[in-house]
Order: C-alpha cells, then structure tokens, then sequence
C-alpha cells in the first residue's frame, strides 16, 4: 500500500513519496517537515506564533512575525503513551476528551522521572518517534516504582509530560512566542488543552480551527502542499527545523501509468 509505484500504477494518478530521504542526505533529521506549510497557513505579521501539532509525538514549528521558520523539533511524547496506557487498562484506542485523566492525580516522583530522559535535554533540531518513547519505555520507568501507582494516576502524569515538554521546549529556545497554535489528533483532547492553556498562561492557546483549518486536517494539508512544491521545483524543508545544509525540494515522483 505504500509503494509508491504501486499507488502510481493501480491509480493512474502521479505520486509523490520518499519525502525524508534528500533532507537526510544534507545531514538533515528528515523531519519535521510540515514547518514552511505550517509557517504559510498560520503565520502573522502581527506576532511571533508556535505552531504545536499533537500527534503520537508532539511537534513544534516556530515562526516569527516575518513569517520565516526560526526553529522546529520534536517535543517529546503527545498521544503515543497516553493511547497506549488506556488501551491496555480500559481497552479503548483513547482517552476520549481526556477524561479518564482529568480524574487522576499527577504523581511528581514519576513525573520527575519521566523527564530525566536525555531526549528531552538534546538541543534542537531533534526528532524522535515511537521506536523511543513506546509502551516499553514507560514499563521500565514504572518497574522500580514502589507501590505501584494507580493506573488513573498514570495516565494524568503522562498527560503532565506531554504539557510540561511543550513548555520546556519552548523556554529551552528562548522563543517568545505570542501565540500556540495547536492541531492534530490531540487538539480534540479537552483536558490536554485545558492543562496547555494553564500551563501557558498568559500565552494564548488556540485551535487551527480558530484559523481557518480544522486540526486534523493539517497533516493532511501539509504533504498535499508540499507536493504542489515538488512539482514546481521549489524547495520543501526548513533547515532551521531539519538541520539539513540547505533547503532542497522534496521527495520522489513516480507518473502515472
């Protein structure tokens, strides 16, 4: 299915893939990739802006008010743990509206804890995935814990991290953003953007939805964009996001047969 030959064959439609592979090649992360998309849809020239997507991982584009992409990295995890805390433990794919972790209590040792990992400390640009931060890697941070903690609990400190890396992040490069700007799957959470605007205050926080694009459409919308790019020959990745030497255009294309 994700042959892109394959896809190009059977629909006879002209496909784009292999997105990360010229940025690496530049000794780029390959990812993110979605900050210059990011950086045309949300940008302002009335203000600074981060843009936080909240997918299994969560990520960062920031755009300064000349709208040109200054930073963007990986935060840490978003969805993945908490996803995979509530499927074992109540046998759903996710804490809808978050309210099974609203109910829990954070647990500061373990927080604590979690936070010691040197991911969260490496300069940015960095990404990471779920070959990381995995239900295995919670297991181990929870194996020396004594007793062991209620499971409730669990899921509102991991809910914590996602907020507190966010905000780390942020402060660690000294980006005086004005505005979070937040999509992705984790944007539909309540609890997660209660604690996001709390935890951000006096920093206003909003949906993408407040700015023209529902959250979950972003991604999307992103790669689609970038695809238009490729075609024309114009360039895909941010190097202040990426690492990557310079700017490139993206990806592979594969016509129609």
């Amino acid at each position: 299915m994700g042959n892109a030959q394959c896809v190009a064959l059977e629909t006879g439609i002209t496909t784009l893939a292999d997105w990360r592979m010229r940025d690496i090649l530049l000794g780029g992360q390959g990812a993110p990739l979605v900050p210059l998309f990011h950086a045309e849809l949300f940008g302002s020239p009335d203000e600074p802006r981060a843009i936080l997507n909240l997918g299994g991982i969560a990520n960062l584009t920031l755009v300064d008010s000349a709208g040109s992409v200054v930073g963007g990295f990986d935060c840490g995890p978003a969805n993945c743990l908490m996803d995979a805390w509530t499927h074992t433990h109540l046998g759903t794919t996710y804490d809808a509206d978050g309210q099974w972790a609203r109910g829990g209590q954070v647990i500061p040792q373990l927080l604590t804890q979690f936070l010691d990992d040197p991911f969260f400390l490496k300069p940015s640009p960095k990404s990471t995935g779920l070959d990381h931060f995995n239900p295995q890697w919670l297991r181990e941070r929870l194996a020396g814990t004594s007793p062991q903690p209620a499971p409730q609990d669990v899921q509102r400190t991991l809910c914590e991290l996602t907020v507190e890396t966010i905000a780390q992040s942020l402060a660690q490069n000294h980006f005086k953003a004005q505005r979070l700007l937040v999509c992705g799957g984790g944007a539909r959470n309540g609890f997660l953007l209660q604690r996001l605007k709390e935890r951000m205050a006096p920093i206003p926080v909003d949906s993408t939805a407040d700015h023209g694009m529902d959250p979950q459409w972003v991604e999307a919308a992103a790669f689609a964009w970038l695809a238009h790019r490729s075609l024309e020959g114009k360039v895909g990745n941010a190097p202040t996001a990426t690492g990557a030497r310079r700017a490139t255009v993206l990806g592979g294309i594969f016509p129609a047969g």
